[in-house]
């Protein structure tokens, strides 16, 4: 099953993409809206990937601090468990 914040991404980069049609953008709309108030678009599943990849990014960010990094790890570990 696809990750429901990786298929709004994908819906919003889609409407913003000025190559596709306006039919397309409006099935894309329709789409999105129908994610949004069913809650699909901000689920925890979606919630826990935006967590993940914040800890991933703030790993192999050089301005935080070792104890910063250790600290996005140790949650990035708990999430696997």
């Amino acid at each position: 099953m696809a990750n429901p914040g990786n298929v709004a991404r994908g819906l919003k980069a889609a409407l913003s993409n000025p190559n596709n049609s306006e039919e397309a953008k409006e099935r894309v709309a329709q789409r999105l809206e129908d994610m949004e108030a069913s809650g699909e678009a901000n689920s925890a599943e979606a919630h826990r990937g935006q967590v993940e990849r914040g800890h991933k990014a703030a790993i192999t960010n050089p301005n935080n601090t070792e104890e910063t990094k250790q600290h996005s790890q140790a949650v990035l570990d708990e999430l696997q468990d």
